[in-house]
């Protein structure tokens, strides 16, 4: 595997800004940005839309997505949010009185209003996992999930990492204590998928969800979601017309409403799913994405990273271990006495940018970051350090 070299050039970041925080919004890329560009002079000029633009670009993005995640295309639905993905779930998953929903504490709120309206409706509990922070938070995070899973379990839903800290979880294993008991595994893969290896093949989820504004480097307002076997038949949140039968037939669509939808996962696409602007930036972020991989995209992160995270647990800031800790995003947390606000503060001060998510400063590199981020990042760190805090190795 060839090492990426930084791809700050694809980007028009400004050189005085330190922009390490992919997990809030990525930066769209010139080539992105142009494909957009691109969409909005096509829908200036609309004689030239074709029918077969509705349909063309939206079956490459399920091509590319399947490829990224090992996964059919004919599985691949187009949705607006990670919130419509989890929707589209819970609708279809029957949770029986008595039985149970394991989530993950602190877990981003929409994959959670859709299970607590679920449980409310009918009569299950919602089982909410934690664990305490520090070194080997996601093993001992990960096997509290595998303890709370039961017989009487009948969803399973959380991140592959958790979206504050990137605490790593031991998602084959969660995985296949899911299929053990007969639960749904619903993963949110917004945080994870893009920047790290996702197999849908290996882990066989029944929906992996991902918004595609953050790691698969799109615009906001579009993302993906594959959908397992379980889920393939279920009810859509929405009836629209190009999920069904004949839709690409558009002579065909006057008095003609069948009852049966498109093969596969299509019947779960938002409503105007071929957005003209967002379609073709997404295919265009996620060639890009192809082209770097996400191997080697977690690669260079966790090579960037290293030097800083040592200084930085050094001086006292607590920092997940190694092997529990996601290379793209990890949370450092502020040493007893300073408040991670004032240090949020202090760092967007000096032109660094990074998120404050709980108590955790989330940090969150990409390939357009560079040695100079991290400098200036540790700089930063070091400016609200107390005295007593050693600082330089």
């Amino acid at each position: 595997m060839t090492p990426l070299a930084c791809q700050k050039s694809a980007f028009s970041l400004d050189p005085g800004i330190h922009y390490i925080n992919c997990a809030y919004l990525s930066p769209l890329a010139r080539a992105v940005e142009e494909a957009g560009i691109r969409g909005i002079r096509a829908k200036c000029a609309p004689s030239g839309i074709t029918p077969a633009d509705f349909f063309d670009p939206c079956d490459e993005l399920r091509r590319r997505f399947g490829r990224l995640v090992n996964a059919p295309a004919d599985h691949i639905a187009i949705i607006p949010a990670a919130s419509y993905g989890v929707a589209t779930c819970a609708r279809n998953i029957d949770a029986r009185r008595g039985a149970n929903i394991v989530l993950t504490a602190r877990q981003f709120p929409g994959n959670v209003h859709s299970w607590r309206r679920l449980a409310r409706e009918r009569g299950a509990a919602l089982r909410v996992v934690d664990a305490r922070p520090g070194p080997g938070c996601g093993e001992r995070w990960s096997t509290r999930i595998l303890e709370a899973i039961d017989a009487d379990t009948a969803v399973v839903t959380m991140g592959a990492v958790h979206w504050t800290d990137g605490t790593v979880f031991d998602i084959d294993a969660i995985a296949a204590r899911a299929r053990e008991v007969g639960a749904y595994l619903i993963i949110d893969g917004t945080q994870s998928v893009g920047a790290m290896d996702f197999d849908v093949a290996r882990i066989r989820p029944d929906a992996l969800i991902c918004s595609g504004y953050k790691w698969l480097m799109g615009p906001y307002s579009i993302g993906l979601a594959y959908f397992g076997p379980r889920l393939l038949d279920g009810v859509p949140l929405e009836e629209t017309w190009i999920g069904r039968e004949g839709s690409r037939d558009f002579a065909g669509l006057a008095g003609n409403y069948p009852d049966g939808y498109e093969p596969g996962a299509t019947r779960f696409d938002v409503g105007e799913r071929s957005n003209f602007i967002l379609v073709p930036m997404m295919n265009a972020a996620l060639e890009l994405v192809l082209g770097w991989t996400p191997s080697r995209i977690a690669e260079y992160c966790g090579n960037l990273t290293a030097e800083l995270v040592e200084r930085a647990h050094e001086a006292g800031f607590g920092v997940e271990d190694g092997p529990w800790r996601a290379s793209h995003l990890f949370g450092l947390h502020a040493p007893s006495g300073l408040d991670p606000r004032a240090v949020s503060e202090a760092l967007a001060a000096r032109n660094v940018h990074v998120s404050l998510r709980g108590t955790a400063l989330r940090i969150s590199p990409h390939v357009y970051n560079d040695q100079a981020d991290m400098t200036a990042l540790w700089d930063a760190l070091r400016s609200v350090l107390p005295s007593r805090q050693p600082v330089d190795r």
